[in-house]
């Protein structure tokens, strides 16, 4: 039995091959293609597809895992309208593709099938609770209660990045006040940067942008960390309070008894952990602290599609069926 695994972005789309342990067989990638509309981009993820698929025995594929960015509905199949993909409003992505390809398809939010990742392949496989946070662009998470993603009512819990942490915060690029996403994300920390870089305090970031403030990103603050630069360090710093603060809010609210956290502004290593776990320490109610531990991802960027692999072995029972209905349907001409 294989499974493919696909992470739709709104740069990229990848997919890999996996067996039913979870190994990765094969893997391909090409552009999304977003802005030639919806018919490229589905063109784009059956042609990913149908390159892994080309590396497993014929009728050996057992379903598609898709990760996708929300808002949408995995229980019916359709994504809404996501920032990152233009055009794209109640698109039944899960039956485009089976339509396709005669496969069956599981979709999920790809932060939430982070966290299925995690805690089926990395470093939450010796929990039944935890919570996932990517930190990158912007702020998204999933939570696992007891084995299963928690998905609301209509399939869009877990939107963690646009908890208010601050109630005269930054606007949020969702309308909101003060998110965590406007205050913790790499985004944020290239905005306080800028805003450094606006006075006349001395610091690395200037050099190592070639004076092209625009360049300026979190990796460059990161940099300029690691080479003692004080100011990059102070930014670095804030974000690991802002990020502290979120996830004492999470402890309280969901109880894990882990927190992992992906994304490149997780890489940046103990600059950012220390400060982050010492605000927790400070804030949080011990009772949901102690023996919690809040550590990066396992997975790197392949957290996501593990997490596609996962859903697939979620619903294995289930697909098995959905895979003999649907080839019958094809051999029937419906």
């Amino acid at each position: 039995m294989n499974i493919v695994g696909v992470d739709l972005g709104g740069t990229k789309v990848r997919a890999v091959l996996a067996d039913g342990t979870g190994k990765l067989l094969a893997r391909t990638d090409r552009p999304t293609q977003a802005d030639k509309g919806l018919d490229a981009v589905i063109d784009n993820i059956v042609a990913v597809i149908n390159k892994v698929m080309s590396k497993s025995t014929p009728g050996e594929v057992l379903a598609i895992g898709i990760g996708a960015p929300g808002p949408l509905n995995p229980r019916i199949g359709v994504v809404f309208s996501p920032p990152n993909l233009p055009g794209w409003t109640d698109v039944p992505l899960r039956d485009l593709i089976e339509a396709k390809l005669g496969l069956p398809v599981y979709l999920g939010n790809d932060a939430n099938l982070a966290a299925l990742g995690e805690y089926t392949f990395g470093a939450g496989k010796d929990y039944r609770y935890l919570v996932y946070i990517t930190v990158s662009t912007g702020i998204g998470g999933g939570i696992i209660e007891d084995g299963n993603i928690i998905h609301g009512s209509r399939g869009a819990a877990g939107e963690i990045g646009h908890m208010t942490i601050k109630l005269d915060g930054p606007v949020c690029n969702c309308g909101n006040i003060g998110c965590f996403e406007a205050l913790a994300s790499g985004t944020a920390i290239r905005k306080r940067a800028l805003a450094l870089l606006a006075t006349n305090r001395p610091t690395l970031l200037r050099e190592l942008a070639n004076h092209k403030l625009d360049s300026v990103n979190a990796v460059m603050v990161e940099k300029a960390a690691k080479l003692g630069d004080e100011a990059a360090l102070e930014l670095l710093h804030e974000t690991a309070v802002y990020l502290g603060v979120g996830i004492t809010n999470i402890l309280h609210l969901f109880n894990p008894e882990i927190v992992v956290i992906g994304g490149g502004v997780s890489q940046v290593g103990d600059l950012i952990f220390e400060p982050l776990r010492a605000e927790v320490n400070r804030r949080a109610m011990p009772a949901f602290r102690e023996n919690v531990p809040i550590v990066p991802t396992d997975l790197g960027d392949d957290v996501g599609l593990y997490g596609t692999v996962a859903l697939v072995l979620q619903n294995h029972e289930e697909a098995q069926r959905r895979k003999q209905q649907l080839a019958h349907l094809r051999r029937d001409g419906i």
